[in-house]
């Protein structure tokens, strides 16, 4: 999987020559966020003693994208191949959230959990969808193959496959007067 996340990000890189395109992606916090993430639920799948040894290291790895990056992956949280991450920042991804392949996300974006009712749990995000700068996925719901959804939306419910989601009205005029007093 991390041969995916490593060529969706190689792929995107407008370099001139391939050892700057290596080179850029291999440093990218994306990409190293997608390393860690990986690390993290490698472990999980080894035996015990292995755990024992390793979790540290992924504690103090994960620790560092958070505390560097301000990208927040737990292991605990399930990401198809090709996971791509365009801008760190402020990202943070629920542990229960269930992420198919080939996602693209932007800086800023939370796919996060509700905590009561019928849709307290964390997103289900199907493949081939791009999540926007600032938008927010909330909730046990489902978002569709083939979605898109537009910066600062906030999405609480449930999106059908090859949806647009827009914060519309983006904004809103509330005077034509300027903010200066009138004398």
């Amino acid at each position: 999987m991390l041969k995916q996340d490593f060529l969706r990000m190689y792929n995107t890189n407008n370099s001139s020559s391939r050892l700057k395109r290596v080179a850029s992606t291999l440093l990218a916090p994306g990409f190293r966020a997608m390393v860690v993430y990986r690390f993290g639920r490698w472990i999980k799948r080894q035996h015990k003693i292995v755990q024992a040894i390793l979790l540290p290291l992924y504690f103090l790895l994960n620790q560092r994208l958070k505390i560097k990056w301000g990208i927040q992956i737990p292991a605990s949280a399930q990401i198809g191949e090709g996971f791509y991450i365009g801008h760190f920042g402020g990202i943070t991804i629920a542990s229960g959230a269930v992420i198919g392949k080939n996602v693209n996300i932007s800086q800023q974006v939370t796919i996060g959990e509700a905590g009561q009712g019928k849709k307290a749990g964390a997103p289900t995000i199907g493949d081939d969808v791009y999540i926007g700068a600032g938008a927010k996925v909330i909730g046990k719901i489902k978002v569709g193959n083939n979605a898109k959804i537009g910066a600062n939306a906030v999405v609480y419910k449930d999106i059908p496959d090859n949806s647009i989601v827009v914060n519309y009205p983006g904004y809103k005029i509330i005077s034509y007067k300027g903010n200066r007093r009138q004398t």
